[in-house]
């Protein structure tokens, strides 16, 4: 990996279709963006702070998401996260997250990743089989 400092950022945005909404995905009844949906945004938020300063096979996993959820948000509004790194120990990653939809922030809270190299964690996951 090459050299990172603490407060880089990254981002990520989606509109929220039919597929990202609770009933759909699985996570309430309602027709509301999915808190499930909300944290993969983060993560991809957090992903694409580092994407720049892989090398080889390296990637990095999440190992932690402490999240609230706090404001709904409808079917065809933007929604964008972002992710700003706050700690830098060894090769683990924790940033903090936020998200906000075109009204307000909607949720934010705290992410790991941790950095691994992508053949050798694919191939010990699979032998768990």
């Amino acid at each position: 990996m090459r050299k990172i400092e603490t407060g880089c950022t990254g981002s990520a945005e989606l509109t929220v279709s039919k597929n990202d909404l609770a009933v759909n995905v699985g996570s309430g009844s309602l027709e509301v963006m999915a808190t499930p949906v909300m944290a993969m945004l983060m993560e991809k938020a957090a992903c694409s702070c580092l994407a720049d300063f892989m090398e080889d096979d390296e990637t990095t996993v999440g190992t932690m998401l402490n999240i609230v959820h706090t404001s709904a948000t409808p079917e065809g509004m933007v929604v964008h996260a972002e992710a700003v790194l706050r700690e830098i120990n060894g090769r683990e990653f924790t940033f903090d997250v936020r998200a906000y939809d075109e009204a307000s922030l909607i949720g934010e809270g705290t992410h790991k990743r941790f950095l691994v190299n992508g053949n050798k964690f694919t191939e010990k996951t699979k032998a768990k089989k």
